[in-house]
């Protein structure tokens, strides 16, 4: 996009030439801070359920004023000569342009209230559809039952499986979130490869958030950079709601770390009180590279539970992970440590991500490899603080 719009600035200053780009995004407000930091101001359309279809990037057309395409392969240097110096409204095609409507947005209440009556999955598509386009973080739970109806009636559809994917990330970046939400959201995009390996889009989506050996390239690394940037032209970035992750930013690898060796257990002999979950909620997604070589990601979330008012102790030692590899696993290192920030107390929401291959991938049987998380925890603004030790267990298959 910014060699399109370097290329073509003196034209669309004169208004001979518009840009209008469309990307499929799961998060739009990361191209609305790409566009202020390259300094492009015209529009940038979402399809982050690629209703187009789109398999692969970039597609360039040129578009007439009568909404005619007229090229699926422009280049910046045949702009003028093959595309602005034609007269297409005297053209003898011209009267069969695309004459412009007004588009009104669906009543999605009363859409929901007549899903009894759907009978096929064209119907319950469109009504997620709708739900994800135009409705608010409310609506999500509707829209991810509607997916979910329309596998039911085409089970083989890659499409259904992608934007199911795509509604149950949403939520769970939003308030109604389930502890599962971004484990299934992941399950169904690489669903959805499975029935449509050539689906570039679908591919990126789980790249995105897997290992550095299945990566193309980093996907964010030029956040930090542009925020930089934008600050010394004296403006204020634009806000991210959801900042990307560990593996967001991460640069592809040809091999993974290896470095289990002289690594001591913390606690091999059991001794330390466990919490079941009363204090900190721990959750788990597992993203496997889309080349099936191996290799996985391992994304932790740790939120303290604000019922009990939990906040982290960081007075004392750092969150630990231990991981009870096999000696055939390759991992970057058995035991890792999450810093503790500056404040004595805080109740932020902590995240951890590693990248292993277990060994023994593919099996028909998964590979179930037992860890435990070690905190510092208080109770109350007041309260006692604790520490407590967290079994979980890690599901590769």
């Amino acid at each position: 996009m910014p060699g399109w719009h370097k290329a073509t600035e003196g034209l669309q200053d004169e208004d001979r030439f518009q840009m209008v780009g469309i990307i499929q995004e799961q998060h739009p407000d990361r191209a609305r801070l790409f566009m202020q930091w390259k300094q492009m101001d015209w529009p940038i359309m979402i399809d982050s359920l690629d209703l187009l279809g789109v398999s692969g990037i970039p597609i360039t057309l040129a578009i007439d004023e009568m909404g005619i395409i007229r090229s699926k392969r422009m280049h910046p240097e045949s702009l003028e000569s093959d595309f602005l110096s034609h007269n297409y409204r005297d053209s003898k095609d011209g009267e069969k342009h695309v004459k412009s409507f007004p588009y009104t947005p669906p009543n999605l209440e009363q859409q929901i209230e007549t899903k009894t009556s759907f009978s096929s999955m064209g119907e319950w598509m469109s009504l997620g559809n709708d739900l994800v386009l135009w409705g608010n973080q409310n609506h999500l739970d509707e829209a991810v039952n509607a997916y979910q109806q329309a596998l039911t009636l085409s089970p083989d559809s890659g499409q259904a499986h992608f934007s199911l994917g795509v509604a149950l990330r949403r939520r769970y970046e939003s308030p109604g979130r389930r502890k599962d939400d971004f484990q299934n959201a992941v399950t169904y995009w690489q669903q959805a490869l499975n029935i449509d390996p050539n689906q570039y889009i679908w591919r990126r989506r789980i790249q995105q958030y897997g290992p550095r050996l299945d990566k193309p390239y980093s996907f964010y690394d030029w956040v930090n950079h542009a925020r930089e940037e934008i600050l010394e032209q004296g403006a204020q970035p634009v806000p991210l709601p959801v900042e990307p992750s560990g593996a967001e930013f991460a640069v592809p690898s040809r091999s993974l770390l290896n470095g289990t060796e002289s690594q001591s257990e913390p606690d091999s002999s059991g001794r330390i009180f466990r919490d079941s979950g009363e204090f900190i909620h721990i959750e788990q997604t597992i993203v496997a590279s889309s080349k099936k070589d191996g290799s996985f990601r391992v994304h932790f979330t740790l939120r303290p539970i604000a019922d009990k008012k939990a906040h982290w102790n960081n007075e004392s030692d750092d969150l630990k992970l231990w991981v009870s590899a096999p000696k055939n696993a390759v991992i970057p290192s058995r035991i890792f440590h999450y810093p503790n920030p500056e404040e004595a107390t805080d109740s932020r929401v902590r995240r951890l991500e590693f990248e292993i291959n277990p060994g023994n991938i593919p099996s028909e049987e998964p590979v179930s490899i037992p860890a435990y998380f070690l905190y510092n925890v208080c109770e109350d603004v007041n309260g006692t603080c604790f520490y407590r030790r967290q079994d979980i267990s890690l599901e590769f298959k």
